[in-house]
């Protein structure tokens, strides 16, 4: 799979935070501009070797993570998400941490962009997604033969 040519989020994301601000009424003030900037200073870099994710203006954040320390992947929408065609790509590493280490948000494709990832992560660069899922179970299916055997062997033993 190509490299994706993503450096903003779309712009249904600043609605999705617009939204998000009014429905905390009370914290409207502080929340409001905190999205609007977060938005409108979040940019995404993908390489070769990684991804990188930045924003922030007066407490700059930034985020590098190498394919090969990405351990699981998660797509997490809500209702309000979902209805705008929005979703996070949470990306978890082995770090220790319980929480996400980068969540993508406002990616176009979230789907395909799931799938990039993994295709990265497992090395399989030019199969296709339903190739390298193909792969992996047939894995699997080995694995749990070898078991079924192995319970097989213990039971007339």
């Amino acid at each position: 799979m190509p490299i994706p040519d993503i450096e903003r989020p779309i712009p249904r994301l600043l609605l999705y935070y617009a939204l998000k601000a009014v429905a905390a009424l009370p914290m409207v003030v502080f929340m409001g501009p905190y999205l609007y900037f977060r938005y409108h200073t979040m940019r995404y870099h993908f390489d070769e070797k990684g991804i990188s994710m930045s924003w922030g203006i007066f407490f700059r954040h930034e985020i590098y993570l190498t394919y090969a320390r990405i351990q699981d992947i998660h797509l997490v929408s809500n209702l309000v998400e979902r209805w705008l065609g929005l979703a996070r790509i949470q990306i978890q590493t082995a770090s220790g941490s319980s929480g996400a280490e980068m969540t993508l948000e406002g990616i176009p494709d979230h789907e395909a962009m799931r799938d990039f990832l993994y295709s990265r992560i497992r090395g399989d660069e030019n199969l296709k997604p339903e190739e390298a899922l193909s792969r992996e179970f047939m894995g699997l299916a080995e694995d749990l033969k070898a078991l079924r055997n192995q319970l097989l062997r213990a039971d007339h033993d």
